[in-house]
């Protein structure tokens, strides 16, 4: 096991990601020796996966600093990174691919000014953010978008609102780590911190995924019986099309499919306005926070629903991979962040959308505040039409798909990364067949579980948000020590202002998976004021701890300027990071062990007591 404090010594065998030998000419070659090794010294390194940038544009490291990595060159100093960086294979270089357009090698046009070029970049670029963030608001999302309007009217529109900020700051973050190390979430991980802290991420991971997959092919099962199409026909049938999309050995043609079903979601603005919704009513809830029926240990564990299917562990790994599968460098990470606000407001917008269109179904009939399952959401609507009834489940269908396609291609890329095998959309199936047969097999073993008999789909669906919730505090951690790391992103780590914004998210997240707890624990508690309390107690905290640093801030050494402000704006952007052997390995101090292990033992008693929680409200 490695800690923190240790480097993994890399296998003789170099896996993807590690660095490899230099070449005398043209792209990387897939090799078992480690690029810009001693050994290596005078030799010609490969090509940069930087798609727009050879080596022979990169400038020198200025005089008297060593290249990026060297142990003579502190991590505050500029750098213009290493000649040879932590590029996973050549399928990771070349042109950028998009569904709307292409970036070609070398090409240079992208770098003039004017609206029609920048937006015929953008237009190329973005995909990434749009997906992951549109990829949110599937059969679990609409499932539990539909059970706060259902249950609890407009009251719970605030909780989207809320939840912008928090979209755009976690996934901007993912995109400089792509977009600067080359490397995905799941291998960064691994390599800065070692495997045990790996293997706790990451099998969070896998499970959370898995489970989240299996929910999409309830969605599935649900949306297709709105039609008379039995689960054993829809189920299969959806498997194939997901592997089918994804085995097809091209990044844009995966790109073009799901490009196709986000077009399908602009169902949801007729359905809205077809839903007689009551405008005052719905802007003063976007604004003015509220429960129909009071604050109660139920709305909390929905309103913890909504926070893990708005923003879920599984958008880091996804995007981070995605960008580095796109090859998108430095110098368009504007037009990522771009793509990935504009995903934002979709997501939000969509989501708004279904409490709408829920609250028409059941107004003023019996279901008004007895939520089942979205199914019975588009049967209330075909009380008013069925055509609308029929709207709303190809909504559903078409959500679940993309969840479907999304979640599962992140467990994929993650589990590329920590097995080191060749994980890229733009491989052929034979050129990485471990890649796609364990996309695969979680397709196969997800839809087999929805068709088995007896399952509880309504009461998995509604855990699995929960769950992503809880969890997503501790990927936010380990999201915010990687964008503070200065090996890793250099002039790209986080600023002073974003680190407090993240750490305020991240005990948002805290005080509400730990009033699910305490709930749990003691239920006769009134669940407003646990989280009061749990805000309070937090706060204080954060003061006691900040006191501390600040009294024992002589005791350190001085802190280093940002790296930003030693080089130039072009040089930041031709920064990329060196091999991860080359990096000088994390150090933490006791503190942060103990905070580290504390969280985690807080996290693995919140999963047990969510499913306490669930069983008891499912009425099991």
């Amino acid at each position: 096991m490695t800690t923190p404090g240790e480097r993994a010594q890399p296998d003789e065998r170099a896996r993807p990601g590690e660095p490899q030998r230099p070449v005398s000419s043209g792209p990387p070659q897939d090799s078992k020796a480690p690029q810009g090794s001693p050994g290596a010294q005078g030799s010609r390194p490969a090509t940069t996966p930087d798609a727009r940038e050879t080596l022979a544009t990169r400038p020198a490291p200025a005089a008297g600093k060593a290249p990026a990595g060297d142990p003579g060159t502190r991590p505050g100093q500029a750098q213009l990174g290493h000649p040879a960086t932590a590029v996973l294979d050549e399928a990771h270089l070349g042109d950028i691919e998009g569904a709307l357009g292409r970036i070609r090698l070398g090409d240079e046009d992208q770098q003039r000014s004017g609206l029609k070029r920048k937006l015929i970049t953008f237009l190329a670029i973005v995909g990434p953010g749009l997906i992951v963030m549109v990829g949110d608001n599937d059969a679990g999302g609409v499932s539990t978008y539909s059970q706060a309007g259902q249950n609890y009217g407009y009251t719970l529109l605030w909780t989207l609102i809320l939840l912008i900020p928090v979209l755009i700051v976690n996934q901007e973050m993912v995109v400089r780590l792509g977009a600067v190390t080359g490397v995905g979430h799941a291998r960064l991980i691994n390599e800065r911190f070692g495997r045990f802290w790996g293997w706790f991420s990451v099998g969070d991971l896998f499970l959370l995924n898995f489970l989240t997959t299996v929910t999409e092919f309830i969605g599935v099962s649900l949306a297709l019986r709105y039609f008379g199409v039995s689960p054993y026909i829809s189920v299969p049938i959806a498997g194939v099309l997901l592997i089918a999309i994804t085995a097809s050995g091209s990044f844009r043609r995966w790109e073009q499919a799901l490009f196709i079903f986000i077009a399908v979601t602009l169902i949801l603005i007729p359905l809205t306005f077809l839903s007689n919704p009551q405008w005052g009513s719905i802007f003063y809830h976007l604004v003015v926070p509220g429960v129909q029926g009071g604050v109660s240990s139920t709305a909390v564990l929905l309103i913890i629903a909504i926070v893990g299917t708005t923003v879920a562990p599984w958008q880091l790994f996804f995007q981070q991979s995605n960008v580095v599968d796109k090859r998108i460098t430095p110098r368009f990470i504007p037009y990522e962040r771009a793509d990935t606000t504009l995903g934002a407001f979709v997501v939000v917008g969509g989501a708004a959308a279904i409490m709408v269109v829920a609250v028409y179904a059941v107004a003023g009939t019996h279901l008004a505040g007895n939520f089942t399952d979205a199914l019975g959401v588009a049967n209330a609507l075909a009380l008013h039409s069925r055509v609308l009834g029929g709207m709303f489940a190809v909504v559903l269908l078409d959500a679940s798909i993309i969840g479907a396609a999304a979640v599962t291609l992140s467990t994929s890329y993650a589990f590329g990364d920590v097995f080191g095998i060749k994980h890229s959309l733009h491989r052929k199936f034979r050129d990485a067949r471990p890649f796609y047969a364990s996309y695969a097999a979680m397709i196969a073993v997800a839809a087999t579980i929805v068709l088995i008999p007896g399952t509880p789909l309504g009461l998995l669906t509604t855990a699995v948000q929960a769950l992503a919730g809880i969890l997503l505090p501790s990927a936010s951690v380990f999201l915010l020590l990687l964008c503070n790391d200065r090996e890793v992103l250099g002039p790209w780590i986080n600023p002073r202002w974003l680190n407090i914004l993240a750490v305020f998210i991240i005990g948002v997240l805290l005080v509400l998976s730990g009033t699910l707890v305490v709930d749990t624990l003691f239920s006769g508690l009134n669940a407003a004021k646990t989280a009061i309390w749990l805000a309070a107690g937090l706060a204080g905290t954060g003061v006691l701890l900040a006191g501390g640093f600040r009294f024992t801030r002589s005791r350190r050494p001085p802190r280093l300027p940002h790296p930003r402000t030693t080089m130039t704006a072009a040089e930041r952007m031709r920064w990329r990071m060196p091999p991860l052997a080359l990096l000088k390995p994390v150090e933490w101090s006791t503190g942060t062990k103990t905070a580290m292990l504390v969280l985690r033992g807080y996290l693995v008693i919140s999963v047990v007591l969510l499913i306490v929680k669930a069983v008891q409200l499912g009425g099991g």
